[in-house]
């Protein structure tokens, strides 16, 4: 079930209450028969009143309504219904800027994909160009064994001319469609790295959010057990039974409580803004978080005789794709010798003219095709340079690789033991709130019956709000290394 956290209208339960008191222990006189009806139909009233005041609370980031915002069915549209883990999670999917600029990146990595493979497509070219010419070009004709200069050619040229050019073998166009499809895949396995982190850290909150809100109701029922403690005191001091000492311990007890929660209740508006931001919420956005308590109980269990497998953590994937991606430079560099053929044709539709008024009345064609071929003979030694910079980044990479292997081993092994380690301070811890609970418990009976002295119902007090508090910490570390535990064995599924 959820767990729900009610409000009851407590000054209408306890007027009505005592009324009930003052109407059993006075018996009924024949006189005042109308004055109890009415007394016994106001209490009925109010204490319906405050039966049907039961209105679900959920925690909220309301700064105008401080930590708590009560529920009623007339504020029904005024929220959105309470979220639970699951429903932050996919929020945060859609909505967290660090996980759409790694899908943005994705698409970039796709884009530069298309790219790359362009290279292997026809590349076509129109172009066209005027020229005039104030002094005809010279050209030498022989006459008679002599050499006479002679005017050339007209004064107006036109040339619209097509180009199509066809790579048949290049060493680029080859490294960079290789190089980008490892590239997709890299951008990709660091979108799984995003969404892995993301999901983590919105757990991690949305369980510290749960947890302030644990602390806020032991708080407040410390706050409740110490004021009723502090008018038992005063009425032992009027009544002579105890010094006012008793009193001014239970006063300091309940200022010291109620700081505890003021401090609680403002922390929790910090915990709200760090889960709304890892959302990607806005910042006057309203919500309400609800949990599964059963079901959050069921979860704190984790498999940890499963092995671990390095292949299912994303870093590990990408650092693989990195190597492909380096060893691909290798071999561009390493086939830099081979030759680079394209083929082309070209198409020009020239006119010519002496007179720019009949330029294109007639057109003098001329098309041609043939083959490119590019042979690099000597470069400076650069491409063996580089081949060679390209084999050591490779073997740096390699020594990435090993430092990653020991990183996600000791990731492991870390929050493995922290999970364990946790998972039994837990165990302990409830059983340390159930007896310090049964030990304050029977501590304020002797104390009612005069047996124990008031200070030892302080140390009961302190005992059992600790324990309280401990358990809680303990549940969220299990939470948190159990989180850390499944992230460092690669377990978290992430739907993108």
């Amino acid at each position: 079930m959820y767990m729900r956290l009610y409000c009851y209208d407590t000054f209408a339960l306890q007027f009505a209450r005592s009324l009930m008191i003052r109407i059993r222990q006075k018996p009924p006189a024949p006189r005042l028969m109308s004055n109890r009806t009415k007394l016994i139909f106001v209490a009925a009233i109010l204490y319906t009143t405050g039966m049907f005041a039961q209105i679900r609370i959920e925690t909220t980031n309301d700064p105008n309504a401080g930590t708590r915002t009560i529920f009623g069915k007339e504020h029904s549209n005024t929220f959105p219904p309470p979220l639970t883990l699951q429903d932050c999670i996919s929020y945060a999917l859609k909505n967290q800027p660090a996980l759409n600029q790694a899908v943005i990146d994705e698409a970039i990595a796709n884009t530069n994909k298309a790219i790359a493979l362009s290279g292997w497509l026809p590349q076509i070219n129109a172009g066209a160009n005027y020229q005039h010419y104030f002094q005809l070009p010279t050209a030498f004709f022989r006459n008679n064994g002599v050499l006479s200069p002679i005017a050339s050619g007209v004064a107006n040229y036109s040339n619209p001319q097509v180009n199509v050019t066809q790579n048949i073998f290049s060493n680029d166009a080859l490294l960079a469609g290789r190089a980008s499809r490892l590239s997709l895949l890299a951008a990709k396995e660091n979108l799984k790295v995003t969404g892995v982190d993301l999901v983590a850290n919105v757990s991690k909150a949305f369980y510290d959010v749960l947890l302030s809100t644990e602390k806020i109701k032991v708080y407040q029922e410390d706050t409740a057990r110490l004021r009723k403690n502090q008018e038992d005191a005063y009425h032992r001091y009027v009544s002579g039974i105890a010094d006012k000492v008793d009193y001014k311990q239970a006063t300091i007890s309940l200022n010291n409580s109620l700081s505890q929660l003021k401090n609680a209740t403002e922390d929790l508006n910090g915990k709200y803004a760090l889960l709304q931001q890892l959302m990607g919420s806005p910042t006057d956005g309203k919500f309400t978080i609800s949990f599964d308590t059963a079901q959050m109980m069921t979860n704190i269990y984790a498999d940890t005789l499963s092995p671990l497998h390095m292949e299912q953590r994303p870093e590990y994937r990408q650092m693989q794709l990195t190597k492909q991606i380096t060893h691909q430079t290798t071999l561009y560099y390493q086939m830099g010798f081979l030759p680079t053929l394209s083929a082309f044709y070209n198409y020009n539709y020239q006119f010519q003219s002496n007179n720019n008024d009949d330029l294109f009345d007639k057109a003098y064609p001329n098309s041609f095709a043939g083959l490119q071929l590019t042979i690099p003979i000597f470069t400076g030694f650069r491409r063996t340079e580089n081949a060679h910079k390209a084999r050591l980044q490779e073997q740096r990479i390699d020594w990435d690789e090993v430092n990653l292997k020991l990183a996600i081993y000791t990731q492991y092994q870390q929050a493995l033991a922290s999970y364990k380690s946790n998972l039994y301070y837990l165990h302990t811890q409830s059983e340390n709130v159930n007896m310090a609970r049964e030990v304050y418990n029977i501590i304020k009976l002797q104390y009612k019956e005069g047996i124990k002295p008031y200070l030892d119902v302080i140390v009961g007090e302190t005992d059992l709000q600790t324990s309280e508090i401990n358990y809680l910490n303990a549940l969220f570390n299990v939470l948190q290394s159990k989180i850390n535990l499944e992230k460092a064995m690669g377990t978290i599924q992430v739907n993108l």
